[in-house]
């Protein structure tokens, strides 16, 4: 493994003005800062072949997504590590950060809309519990064959759910976050659509947004199909396109190959363990894995409908039984070989997320060696990573762009 080089004395004039971003406070990036960043980690172009590499070239056309900086810097759920995530709070932070790419997961709900929330089951992201008038609400569901118990978005109008608020989902780990609890609304996704445009205006440059499509085959059982309405929207704010400045992505194939039949914009195919099943194969009997998805004939497959993956980054990375990471997999060589571009997940600062040689200490709320483990995952030729904490991923990527890109 390349061990990155010091960086230079202008770089690190670039990185000291980048680590003014916050680290739990209010203060951001200023804006002329964050361009440094993001201009810090775009490559030359042809320092892949330098590098023997072969980087996903997907099929889109003009400027679209290979245009992005590399390593690319996807803000995961906004600046969730700071923020109460998919709130407009968390995604403005993560925008003024500097993060490339911002993610969005989306949910219906009662009557149609669709609104950024992890998960439909929002007894741990908003104050509903504190709403007696919805206390006859709370119910237990099964949903892609886990039971839950709770409140769920598809169960509230969205008048109704815009009278709640938003709370940190893990305060034990993200005291800090808690402050803002209450602070905001759950956003529609249309409201981020519009935001992003008013932002791209601003700024001069277009807002690019990462977006999911949750439990697709769940919502479509209950009338409450995903992909259409996502589309719909898509085109209203020209974002259909396949140079347009989005990612469509789902666990479920399924889902990807309904949207690549309903616009054009880049699509990614998410993947977890390799034991486990996408929910829509489960749903239609078909018994591959996504293990069968990662070999060279699945991700032939995957290249036929999609322009990338987002596989976990224990598919790239193993850890062992004792939690440090192991022999790195051939799937990023293999996907790229297939025309496909690699963003995987999720890059945490936490002691508690991250591998066993890489924490500092015994708290699992402090942070551990962050930079290290960055450097790590770029080494494995990723072509981006989504992270919780946008600004230290943005200058693990300046420090690499320096060491490998110069």
């Amino acid at each position: 493994m390349t061990q990155p080089e010091r960086p230079t004395p202008a770089r690190r004039a670039v990185l000291g003005a980048a680590g003014a971003a916050v680290l739990g406070g209010s203060t951001v990036l200023a804006g002329g800062t964050a361009q440094a960043v993001q201009s810090a980690v775009t490559p030359t172009r042809g320092h892949e072949g330098d590098q023997g590499r072969e980087r996903g070239q997907g099929n889109g056309k003009g400027r679209g997504y290979r245009a992005l900086p590399y390593p690319t810097v996807i803000a995961h759920r906004g600046a969730s590590g700071y923020r109460p995530e998919h709130t407009l709070g968390s995604y403005q932070l993560a925008l003024d950060m500097g993060a490339h790419v911002v993610e969005q997961d989306l949910v219906p709900t009662k009557d149609g809309h669709l609104v950024c929330r992890h998960e439909n089951d929002i007894t741990g992201t908003t104050d509903v519990a504190d709403h007696p008038e919805f206390a006859s609400r709370k119910t237990t569901k099964t949903v892609d064959g886990v039971a839950l118990t709770g409140w769920f978005t598809e169960d509230f109008t969205l008048a109704e759910l815009k009278t709640l608020r938003a709370t940190e989902r893990i305060p034990a780990v993200r005291q800090k976050n808690t402050l803002y609890n209450g602070r905001w609304t759950v956003p529609t996704f249309e409201e981020v659509l519009r935001w992003a445009e008013d932002e791209g205006r601003r700024r001069g440059r277009e807002v690019w947004l990462h977006v999911e499509t949750k439990h697709p085959t769940y919502f479509r059982s209950l009338g409450l199909g995903l992909e259409e309405r996502l589309a719909r929207l898509l085109r209203r704010y020209g974002r259909h396109r396949a140079d347009s400045p989005v990612f469509l992505q789902s666990f479920e194939p399924g889902s990807i190959q309904r949207l690549a039949r309903l616009v054009d914009s880049p699509r990614v195919v998410l993947l977890d363990a390799a034991a486990t099943r996408p929910w829509d194969f489960v749903a239609a009997g078909d018994p591959r894995t996504v293990a069968d998805l990662v070999t060279p004939k699945g991700l032939r497959e995957i290249a036929s409908y999609a322009q990338g993956i987002g596989p976990t980054m224990g598919l790239i990375l193993p850890r062992d039984a004792s939690g440090r990471l192991g022999t790195e997999t051939s799937l990023v060589r293999d996907a790229h070989k297939a025309g496909l571009i690699l963003h995987p997940y999720t890059m945490r600062n936490e002691n508690s997320f991250l591998p066993t040689e890489y924490r500092r200490g015994t708290d699992p709320a402090a942070y551990g060696d962050a930079f290290g483990l960055l450097r790590r995952y770029f080494d494995t030729g990723i072509d981006g990573i989504f992270s919780d904490n946008a600004d230290t991923a943005l200058l693990a990527a300046a420090d690499y762009a320096a060491a490998h890109h110069r």
